[in-house]
């Protein structure tokens, strides 16, 4: 049985960061094709693969492993390029003092999903079988791709649908950091990488995506046995408890964006209130995984980690609205880049964890080892990070 139990733990370690090894591999590519081409046709390709991975999963689980884990790594491949496409649009569209808010509510999406898809997975395999949430949230990516398709453009200069005031409220607003005009873009198709990663404000964005991704995967992916373990709740019920934080972290992501730009509208630095957010989502998070650790019961438990994730969506209206900031013909490359990074520590996080926990014989010790990582993180943020545009064109300073 020992050998038995081994082999479980290696499966699921494979098979959960099966999806990190292809969303390792998109976001670089994905990101330089959005700066150029505009995020509505990379994202409707993205999201048509997706949909491709999640209903041929069902089909690959019986016919390989090998087939199983392919359609893992599509689906990885698919999802890298969204958050690129997501912050490149937002920049286009939103002027730096409504973006924070635009970013929280994209980001809603992202958490209100996970809720959803915890919530409802079980429910649809109790009347579909195993595989009905597969072909279902499959169908359902097809159909968001049409949609998606006719009701978007990639900049509100090509937009179908928006009026004349609207138009000129953004491209006024937005001046100073895009050109007005879309065809003088000034993104290379080849993006300046050396000169993007010579600069101390970029590396504080990847160390800051790289802790994001670390805390995400350990939370969405070892919560729910985490739960199991420690507090002995089976997994049906531990979706529930992994559930509701996602909702709280979708509520909070948009008043952190709220109160971010009404902090910048009120006077205060882009600079400082990026920070300020930064601070809240990395320090608070590393406080509440404390008090995680020490929870009697499944209820504290639950609300420490709510805690957690709620406290996190600060960082969106920190870190994931800078990438634009600092870099608006580059945000997608460079959100790329972040993501590559974040991946990796992703990755590590999530396949380290498991050995962490047969090594020491508890999940406590890594959850403290993430406070400590999410406090220095913080640090390195604050000290080096700018709400300023960087210059990554020229070859000076």
């Amino acid at each position: 049985m020992v050998g038995a139990d081994r082999s479980l733990v290696l499966f699921r370690e494979l098979w959960q960061s099966a999806f990190l090894w292809g969303y390792l591999v998109s976001p670089i590519a994905g990101g330089t094709l959005v700066d150029y081409y505009g995020g509505k046709a990379v994202m409707a390709v993205g999201v048509a693969l997706w949909s491709l991975a999640t209903f041929l999963t069902p089909w690959a689980a019986e016919t390989s492993l090998w087939a199983l884990l392919a359609m893992r790594v599509m689906l990885g491949i698919a999802e890298g390029v969204a958050l690129p496409c997501m912050n490149n649009m937002i920049a286009r569209w939103f002027p730096q003092t409504e973006r924070a808010r635009a970013v929280g509510i994209a980001m809603a999406g992202f958490q209100l999903g996970s809720a959803i898809g915890l919530t409802l997975s079980p429910i649809l395999m109790s009347q579909g079988g195993i595989f009905g949430p597969f072909i279902i949230f499959g169908l359902f990516g097809f159909l968001w791709v049409l949609v998606w398709l006719s009701a978007t453009s990639s900049t509100p200069d090509r937009s179908q649908q928006i009026s004349k005031y609207e138009l000129d409220y953004i491209l006024n607003n937005r001046r100073s950091s895009f050109p007005v005009d879309n065809k003088s873009r000034t993104a290379k198709m080849i993006p300046p990488f050396r000169r993007l990663l010579s600069k101390m404000p970029t590396w504080s964005l990847i160390v800051a995506n790289a802790m994001h991704s670390w805390g995400f995967f350990i939370i969405l992916s070892w919560m729910p046995i985490y739960f199991n373990s420690v507090y002995n709740i089976d997994l049906r019920q531990a979706s529930w408890f992994s559930a509701a934080p996602w909702i709280v972290m979708a509520v909070m992501g948009y008043f952190a964006g709220l109160w971010s730009d009404m902090l910048i509208r009120g006077g205060t630095t882009v600079s400082l209130t990026r920070k300020i957010m930064q601070s809240i989502g990395f320090v608070g998070p590393g406080i509440a995984l404390v008090g995680l650790t020490a929870a009697k019961s499944p209820w504290i438990g639950s609300a420490w980690l709510t805690i957690a994730v709620g406290l996190k969506s600060f960082s969106h209206s920190g870190f994931l609205v800078n990438l634009q900031e600092i870099a608006p013909h580059y945000s997608g490359v460079l959100h790329g880049i972040s993501n590559t990074a974040g991946t990796f520590a992703a990755i590590l996080g999530t396949v380290g964890a498991g050995y962490f926990v047969e090594l020491m014989g508890s999940f406590r010790g890594f959850l403290l080892l993430t406070s400590l990582l999410y406090f220095l993180s913080a640090l390195f943020y604050i000290v080096f990070s700018t709400g300023e545009r960087v210059n990554f064109d020229e070859t000076g300073p």
